[in-house]
């Protein structure tokens, strides 16, 4: 069974004899007292699935303070030994010790055993660099095969998986293994023994043990380390957590230390551009005092630290966070000193409850704050305040761009239980369009892996386009495969995806009610297959309905935990009352066509209808229904619902038809999804549709454009359980007015950006802010963006003109969405790059001097987004109780 581990809170807690660290500025041995083997710091032989899906020999060696997990080319010579019977291998030794940044793809391997299958075979690797993972970057752990990479691997080499007969699905393994021992001469893929880090995002590192290695072992150890990361790193200032992350990449001669020739690259690692780091170097050392020897062996990690924060203080610019500390605390003390600390009181009233709008904060509250503060590791000449009761400048900016800061407010964002009694009907549900694709809508690749990324990106309704493949070779039975019917888009297995949601479900048994939106093509056998398989692999874990369950309200998200809900054909033998996306496209399913026609159908087929297996109809909750009416729609059982094109969705957005519709999914639910004529996987605004109270607003969520990061914005809420409550204007019986109100932004600065993609290479970024609000009025979208100036050479601490703001007329504020988004500007392009996002609905969105914790484009802060943040003002006309 593959398992998966959570870096954030899904993993298993290190065994109980280990204790924690709770001291201070210790951040760099935060995990040394974790108990490893030797041979993850000698090397454990594995190896790695490679591009294509080929198996090549290497080594997998945790570093000695256990913050880098590296994986290296071998070379290997199988030879018998006459002391075994024939079956033990040598162990094959290291070729080298090379040194890059994480891999940009999916990679792979497997540990050490005490043999490779029994097979005599030379293995040389030489194709692949050398791959180095840090711990602070991977996002979970995960057994099995549910990567892309490991999804090719098990196709034929020679083959591509479009051009594979439907009967050879089942035969894919078998040939596999056939040409792999007879023409490659290296093990086999076993799932068993396979394992995946999930890192940056999008990276995997996909691996595979050895015949009688330990991979629950290996995955409970790096799981062990990854969690006390978690743990250490909330005691630490930005500027450390970043000095770390890139460490090991800058210190070249692993001296521990960062010498004259290595400032250049830290300074480049860290965004910030200087003409003469050697000069940089010998200003800093002379003013430690260092001598000619200690500045030729280097600066230790502490006095680097130091000189990020000196180079960030120490600007020629005027600080936004000191400006702001002494016009709201006074520039001089009672003692008419320059005033360096705050008090627990004043902290509270000119701040907490004056600024920040907090009035019902305490003084338990801010001594709480504090607390954590004094713990906080800064840089040895930060000045610390070692009273409980006050706090430096130094620790108030620690605050300011903490995570407790944050701009999104966290009663929203923490997950309610007793908000998921409702009916599913009056929740916005996280939704994906296609999930099996990677890419175009009409040439991509279709992927089982897209489903695992959904359910982890927070989607709660994942779509399944369902259609006849050939039949088993073995056993005769029919193969119900996924694609993008009438397409040059990839084909795969059915079962394989269920499968998938499978795994996830026993990982996370909490995980509220997955819908499958099943766009059921397949004849009737085909259904019963997939009938079959729906209850044999989900079994207890499928919601299977009764007649009476039917009648009357729709069930709570509470009552469907930890199931599967199928939306599809209800009625047996319904056939023209029911309703596809094909169906509902309407015009954009002429305009799809055509476009299919003259460029890619290869069967000249077009869809008809399919008359419903019982076995299959009986397992489905939702039942897909033509629109006729509002009133007939609103008078038909709760468990019918309607599917709408974008198109369609702007058509029924007058204000007639949008109170009727707003009364339709007070109680039943409805779908909306993107245009055909969106080929390249693009998205439309989800703020119109929801403005109606629809649930489902289906994106494509392989395409991370500025609506999908709209979409990740709004289901923060609620602890990322993917079920938010719809605000109460769109349960009200009678027809209400949206509320409005007037937003002031101001953008004062940044701190510790990172490169797009968040590469350890190229140019000090050149970073604005992008500052959009995207609305609803009278059934038109009301999108607007302003930008900031761009600063030069410096993603490390950008301050911006922080005189400017940015007003912003909110015409909905229960749907209204603010987006920050921060581009790298390329003066010889247009094509600005993307770095950094983060959206906040207006309705979670407070006011006062707030952090902005940004994100990447696949919704985390793993590697060198964890530490990214914008400081802004808000200033609202009045406040944002939710209605």
């Amino acid at each position: 069974m593959p398992r998966f581990w959570n870096s954030g809170n899904g993993g298993r807690p290190p065994p109980q004899d280990q204790p924690l660290i709770h001291y201070r500025s210790n951040f760099k041995s935060a995990l040394e007292h974790i108990s490893v083997p030797d041979e993850f710091f000698h090397g454990i032989n594995v190896f790695r699935l490679a591009y294509k899906g080929k198996l090549e020999p290497a080594t997998l060696t945790l570093s000695r303070d256990k913050f880098v997990i590296s994986v290296m080319p071998r070379t290997v010579k199988l030879e018998r030994s006459s002391s075994s019977g024939g079956n033990s291998l040598k162990r094959p030794g290291i070729l080298s010790r090379g040194r890059s940044g994480a891999s940009m793809g999916s990679v792979g391997g497997s540990i050490q055993g005490n043999s490779v299958d029994g097979m005599d075979a030379a293995f040389s690797f030489s194709s692949n660099p050398h791959t180095v993972v840090d711990i602070g970057s991977i996002d979970r752990l995960q057994s099995g095969q549910n990567t892309l990479l490991f999804e090719k691997a098990r196709w034929l080499p020679w083959l591509s998986p479009l051009f594979i007969p439907a009967h050879l699905f089942r035969q894919r393994e078998k040939k596999q293994t056939m040409y792999q021992r007879n023409h490659l001469g290296i093990p086999l893929l076993n799932e068993e023994r396979s394992f995946s880090l999930i890192f940056r995002g999008a990276k995997t590192l996909d691996l595979m043990v050895d015949e009688g290695g330990d991979r629950e072992k290996i995955l409970y150890i790096l799981n062990s380390i990854v969690t006390e990361y978690g743990r250490a790193k909330v005691k630490v200032g930005n500027e450390v957590l970043l000095l770390r992350y890139i460490w090991n990449d800058v210190d070249r001669d692993d001296s521990n230390t960062i010498n004259e020739k290595e400032m250049g690259e830290l300074l480049n690692r860290i965004n910030l551009k200087e003409e003469n780091p050697k000069a940089v170097y010998g200003k800093f050392t002379r003013t430690l005092g260092l001598k000619k020897e200690e500045r030729k062996t280097g600066l230790t990690f502490d006095q680097c630290v130091t000189l990020l924060h000196k180079t960030k203080r120490d600007t020629w610019q005027v600080k936004p966070v000191t400006q702001f500390f002494y016009d709201m605390f006074g520039m001089f003390m009672t003692n008419h000193k320059i005033r360096k600390k705050v008090s627990a009181d004043s902290f509270l009233k000119r701040f907490l409850q004056t600024v920040q709008g907090e009035e019902l904060r305490t003084i338990d509250d801010v001594m709480k704050i504090f607390a954590g503060l004094l713990e906080l590791e800064l840089a040895d000449v930060a000045n610390y305040s070692t009273q409980p009761n006050y706090i430096s400048l130094e620790q108030f900016e620690a605050y300011l761009l903490s995570r407790d800061n944050d701009i999104f407010n966290p009663e929203r964002e923490k997950f309610c239980k007793s908000d998921m009694t409702k009916p599913l009907s009056e929740y916005w549900i996280n939704s994906s369009h296609n999930t099996y694709l990677t890419g175009h809508q009409l040439t991509g690749d279709s992927s089982v892996e897209m489903y695992t990324k959904a359910l982890y990106r927070g989607c709660r309704c994942i779509e399944l386009d369902i259609w006849d493949g050939g039949k088993d070779e073995l056993l005769g039975d029919p193969v119900p495969i996924v694609y993008h019917g009438y397409t040059l888009v990839s084909k795969i297995v059915f079962e394989d995806i269920i499968k998938a949601i499978q795994v996830f479900l026993v990982l996370h048994p909490k995980t509220y009610p997955i819908i499958l939106s099943l766009e059921n093509h397949c004849s009737v056998p085909y259904q019963q297959v997939m009938a079959l398989q729906l209850k044999s692999i989900l079994g207890d874990l499928l919601y299977i309905p009764d007649e009476s369950s039917l009648q009357g309200p729709l069930p709570s998200p509470l009552q469907l935990r930890g199931k599967v809900v199928l939306k599809g054909r209800r009625p047996v033998g319904a056939t023209d009352d029911y309703d596809t996306d094909s169906d509902a496209a309407d015009d954009d399913m002429t305009d799809l066509q055509s476009v299919r026609t003259e460029k890619t159908s290869v069967t000249g087929k077009t869809p008809k209808s399919v008359k419903i297996a019982p076995e299959l109809a009986k397992l489905t909750l939702f039942h897909g229904t033509k629109f006729k009416t509002w009133d007939s729609s609103t008078a038909a059982l709760t468990h019918h619902m309607h599917s709408f094109s974008e198109s369609r969705v702007k058509s029924f957005c007058n204000r007639a038809q949008t109170n009727k519709w707003i009364l339709y999914n007070q109680t039943h639910i409805s779908r909306s999804f993107p245009s055909g004529k969106r080929i390249e996987s693009s998205n439309y605004s989800p703020i119109l549709a929801w403005s109606t109270g629809c649930q489902m607003v289906a994106l494509n969520i392989q395409t991370a454009d500025e609506h999908l990061l709209v979409n990740d914005g709004r289901f923060r809420e609620n602890g990322g359980s993917g079920y938010v409550l719809k605000p109460s204007i769109l349960m009200m019986k009678e027809e209400a007015e949206p509320r409005t109100t007037h937003l002031e932004v101001k953008i004062l600065s940044g701190s510790c950006l990172p490169k797009p993609g968040g590469l350890s290479t190229g140019e000090c970024i050149d970073p604005y802010v992008k500052i959009s609000l995207f609305d609803c009025h009278e059934g038109r979208e009301v999108d607007s963006s302003q930008v900031t100036n761009q600063v030069f050479n410096n993603g490390f601490s950008p301050i911006w003109n922080f005189e400017e703001s940015f007003h912003f007329d909110v015409k909905n504020s229960s749907v209204a969405v603010m987006q920050f988004t921060v581009w790298d500007k390329n003066s010889l392009t247009k094509d600005d790059e993307f770095i950094a996002s983060a959206s906040v609905p207006i309705s979670c969105m407070r006011q006062g001097i707030r952090s902005v914790q940004l994100f990447d484009a696949n919704m985390t802060r793993s590697g060198a987004f964890d530490f990214a943040s914008l400081l802004v003002l808000v200033k609202f006309e009045e406040s944002q109780a939710e209605i």
